[in-house]
């Protein structure tokens, strides 16, 4: 497979040309990683964001008493750390290997001098930008407005679309997620994240087999929402 066409398969720039595509690879740097290897602290200068061609990343905060909060798992095809793109700020959040990664790496002085060269590219990247800030607010609102039931369904609808196996019981999540780690992600604690999911066990919408989530009825899920 070419460089375009394996960058092309990542949203963040499916809607480029062939042309482009082929700019954006010469600048790519391509690193493997081990699990628990960090990509970046959070505070460190942002001078470059990633892309995913195989493996997992955590995206992480910490707080000062040293806990950490899960923000996010990204898997195959995900970009982070673009938000310092053209802003010339910190990574807000670290990021960690959750599973052993294949990463591009794009330096962001490399990527603003091809935006610079042509005002297409850069009309692309800003409606890209632009989605990515929609999505962000969508998430501030479901956690203002939804209750922690609503927001777990949420959340497990959402790991079964990236991570999903349909198996004989339903839709397995295939990844190793602790408790701590969907509460980070859900916004709430550990004892009322285990309280939702026994829920949802008990109605049936989900059950349990090797500490992966199956979701047994997608539509009585879906009415938390």
């Amino acid at each position: 497979m070419k460089n375009t066409d394996l960058i092309r398969k990542f949203t963040f720039f499916s809607d480029l040309q062939e042309e482009e595509l082929g700019k954006i690879a010469a600048i790519t740097i391509e690193r493997n990683y081990k699990k628990n290897m960090i990509v970046f602290m959070e505070g460190e200068p942002g001078d470059a964001f990633y892309y995913i061609k195989s493996g997992k990343v955590k995206i992480f905060r910490t707080y000062e008493d040293g806990k950490e909060h899960t923000v996010h798992i990204l898997g195959e095809g995900d970009v982070f750390g673009e938000v310092t793109l053209f802003s010339e700020s910190s990574y807000p959040a670290s990021a960690s290997v959750y599973e052993d990664a294949v990463i591009g790496m794009i330096k962001n002085a490399d990527m603003e001098r091809l935006v610079t060269e042509n005002a297409e590219l850069s009309l692309k990247l800003i409606k890209i930008l632009a989605r990515k800030l929609f999505f962000a607010q969508q998430k501030i609102r479901d956690l203002a407005f939804n209750d922690v039931f609503a927001r777990t369904a949420a959340q497990l609808l959402k790991l079964a679309g990236d991570y999903g196996k349909q198996v004989e019981k339903g839709l397995l999540i295939d990844i190793e997620l602790s408790r701590q780690e969907m509460a980070d992600m859900v916004g709430t604690t550990r004892e009322t994240i285990s309280r939702a999911i026994s829920r949802f066990k008990k109605e049936k919408s989900i059950a349990e087999e090797k500490d992966r989530i199956i979701i047994v009825n997608v539509q009585k899920l879906k009415q938390w929402l």
